[in-house]
């Protein structure tokens, strides 16, 4: 079997996989594994460059990290409490909203985040009639209808942003948010609805609030229960040492960064692995399958019984556009009209004492509608005491930045007397670098990912600097970026998934996985790996039972794969 492409996907389907009498090839275009997860150090210091949490409320993550022997290494948030920069000022994010659609209006009001104009709008929600939706629409037409425009400017499309570095106008009300798509149905109301789904909130414990993922909480927030985007910083409920008890946490990550589960998995699965192996061309053989790997003067050809397409959607199509027939032709088609979009991090460390007031929270989110071109900020340091604590002592810090090939600005055991008094329990009591990661990038917004390394780290430390006060330049600095890293799932996204599993099912030995079907994070992903995987085992091993039975004469031996492809439709849930 043969699997096109390294990423999480690819990686976990032939890690599931393993030891099933299956021989395994993966086949990575690019010089390195992973995808969108990545690692390397910001002032001496491990820091992920892609995706940096998983939902640890869904189980694939967690479970195929324990599989991997890797639990003891998980790490967990100390605060996932955030804000939105908006206007020029920090508001809070309401607790009780699905994805940015409130439960609670009250506390929308409380945070200050719209207009009287904008909360007389929103509260029409409760008055309005049942609005009908004749198949899909877009977040953003669903629910401005019900609470005006202002609310999703303001709160729908920074969260939204943050996991697609989409448009809340252009995404998919049924696709992203399909419990509360589903829920809704039942509701006038649709903060009715999001409380619904939100749950009671119980006596003496955290409000619930959604996260900036694609899915998660009782009901899936988004398609498929997606865990962390690669920009966004987390917004969810923090424990409370006051509590009795606390909930689990919502997000994990590991000690040594998510970019290092890639290599974990390509280890642990026994595959041959083969990086910069480009397939260039997929087709169909009497015995299975042919793939065309490397350059046009010297190609190499490679035969499998099977093949797992675990790439973005339009890689996918351009191979199977090459296979004759129209179910291959309807998933290529469907798969082309899959848009992804561009965005870059920019990491920066500074000195603590180069912020006036204690960093609070995870982080903060910036609505489009402002025109800055960061969308969200992540401060690493403090949402994550694991780094934290491997941040060097003040002494030994000038040191660490130098060993890591960076030109420290000024002493950095001093302060600079310009940005004020040291707020009681900043510097002096967290670490003495603070690590923050910016993300840069919405559809649309192309031109600004244009810009050279240089100028993109100071737009980011321009507008972190009109946030949050951080006086003088970075220390170090890391800019990652991610061309066509995230797929659309804009207004018809689910038919266009039904599509292509229709025309995929239908090619007997293949199987598609990936961010672009059901979800963009990494449980959605390792979810869509382990179907593909268990689809092509199932055809395998009747494929082997079939020419068993050719062997002996029991049945023709003409292509028994389609016999098997016949045998096993309808399948439900085709990866």
């Amino acid at each position: 079997m043969v699997i096109v492409g390294g990423g999480v996907a690819g990686l976990a389907a032939a890690f599931f996989l393993r030891g099933r009498g299956a021989e395994v090839t993966v086949l990575e275009g690019s010089p390195r594994l992973g995808g969108k997860l990545a690692v390397s150090d910001v002032a001496g210091i491990a820091v992920d460059a892609g995706a940096e949490a998983l939902l640890a409320r869904r189980p694939e993550g967690v479970a195929l990290i324990t599989a991997l022997g890797l639990a003891d290494q998980l790490a967990f948030p100390g605060t996932t409490t955030a804000s939105i920069w908006t206007r020029g000022t920090f508001r809070a994010l309401p607790r009780r909203q699905f994805m940015g659609v409130p439960a609670d209006l009250d506390e929308v009001e409380r945070s200050g985040l719209l207009s009287p104009a904008g909360m007389a709008a929103a509260r029409q929600d409760a008055e309005r009639p049942a609005t009908r939706r004749d198949g899909d629409v877009s977040v953003g037409e669903h629910v401005g209808a019900r609470f005006g425009h202002e609310l999703v400017d303001r709160l729908v499309d920074p969260l939204l942003g943050g996991v697609y570095a989409g448009r809340s106008d252009q995404l998919s009300f049924e696709a992203t948010l399909p419990g509360l798509a589903e829920v809704s149905r039942r509701h006038s109301s649709l903060a009715e609805a999001a409380a619904a789904v939100l749950g009671p909130v119980a006596s003496g414990q955290p409000v619930p609030a959604s996260a900036p993922v694609a899915g998660g909480g009782p009901v899936s927030l988004g398609a498929g229960g997606s865990a962390r985007s690669v920009g966004a910083p987390d917004l969810a409920p923090a424990s409370s040492g006051a509590e009795p008890a606390s909930p689990a946490p919502v997000f994990t990550t590991l000690a040594g960064g998510l970019g290092a589960l890639p290599a974990a998995l390509a280890s642990a699965s026994g595959a041959v692995i083969r990086t910069g192996a480009m397939v260039r061309e997929l087709a169909r053989t009497a015995d299975g399958w042919q793939l065309t790997v490397g350059s046009a003067r010297a190609p190499e050809s490679i035969a499998a019984d099977a093949v797992i397409l675990a790439l973005p959607a339009r890689p996918a199509s351009r191979l199977l556009s090459s296979v004759p027939g129209a179910d291959a032709a309807m998933a290529a088609r469907a798969l082309a009209e899959i848009d992804y979009a561009s965005m870059a991090i920019v990491t920066v460390a500074y000195p603590a004492a180069a912020f006036p007031a204690p960093l609070g929270g995870s982080g903060y989110l910036v609505p489009a509608v402002d025109g800055r071109p960061v969308k969200a900020v992540t401060f690493s340091t403090v949402k994550w005491p694991h780094l934290a604590a491997r941040v060097p002592a003040t002494g030994d810090l000038a040191a660490g930045v130098r060993a890591a090939g960076v030109r420290a600005a000024g002493n950095l055991a001093t302060r600079d007397p310009a940005v004020g008094p040291v707020a009681a329990g900043s510097a002096d009591t967290g670490p003495p670098l603070h690590i923050v990661r910016c993300s840069v990038g919405r559809v649309g917004e192309e031109s600004v990912l244009q810009r050279d390394d240089r100028d993109l780290v100071a737009l980011a430390a321009a507008d972190l600097a009109a946030a949050t006060g951080v006086a003088g330049t970075p220390v170090d600095s890391r800019v990652t970026r991610w061309g066509g890293g995230l797929p659309q799932y804009t207004v018809g996204h689910l038919d266009r998934v039904g599509r292509i599993r229709d025309g995929v099912g239908a090619l007997p030995g293949l199987a598609v996985c990936g961010a672009a079907y059901d979800g963009v994070g990494i449980p959605a992903c390792i979810a869509s790996a382990r179907l593909a995987a268990d689809r092509l085992l199932a055809y395998l091993q009747s494929l082997q039972h079939l020419q068993a039975r050719a062997a002996t004469g029991q049945i023709r031996a003409a292509d028994p794969s389609a016999q098997v492809s016949e045998a096993l439709q309808p399948a439900e849930g085709t990866p």
